[in-house]
């Protein structure tokens, strides 16, 4: 009888268990996931319309969980990959103190906070409720959140490929929300 075939299966065993332990990122983060939720709705859910263009346009409740001890800040953002052509940005947050777990309903980011806001594709710095064309199927809103080793280095009114650029390197953990809206 040949080792063979159990050394073959044990080095695939090994480099499995390397690949998720160390996520398969190569600057070392494990990228492990946030929970992210809504106390609004929930995953797949109807947004309700209060918090849409057709609506009072306010913020959800959101509340994250499992932010990884290194973490120095937390990033939101708000796209809609339904609408026509091209995602579209309706809310971008950056350098939200790491020690915050969730912000209420209508919550809105203030400067001395050290947060700041990005402009969406309407092109305003707030948030910009989910408004699909009313002769479009529902769309579907994904809410996301970063958790960052770093402060990042962006002002008030930068775009989501800023926000890209300076998280790069310094995710270390991801969660997501999404939920429909339909006019």
């Amino acid at each position: 009888m040949s080792c063979r075939p159990h050394l073959s299966l044990l080095l695939l065993v090994v480099l499995g268990a390397l690949v998720i332990r160390c996520g398969g990122d190569p600057d070392g983060h494990s990228d492990s996931a946030l929970r992210l939720t809504s106390s609004a709705f929930g995953s797949g859910e109807p947004i309700p319309a209060v918090y849409t263009c057709d609506g009072e346009d306010l913020t959800p409740p959101l509340r994250w969980e499992t932010v990884p001890p290194g973490a120095a800040s937390l990033a939101l953002v708000l796209k809609d990959p339904d609408a026509p052509g091209e995602t579209f940005v309706h809310w971008l947050v950056a350098n939200i103190p790491a020690e915050i777990a969730e912000h209420p309903r209508g919550w809105s980011p203030t400067a001395n906070s050290g947060t700041v806001v990005g402009r969406n594709d309407f092109g305003d710095e707030a948030y910009a409720g989910p408004c699909p064309p009313p002769s479009h199927d529902a769309h579907t809103y994904e809410f996301s959140i970063f958790a960052l080793d770093v402060l990042l280095d962006l002002d008030d009114g930068f775009r989501l490929p800023d926000l890209e650029e300076a998280m790069e390197g310094h995710t270390i953990a991801r969660g997501a929300l999404s939920a429909e809206y339909d006019r």
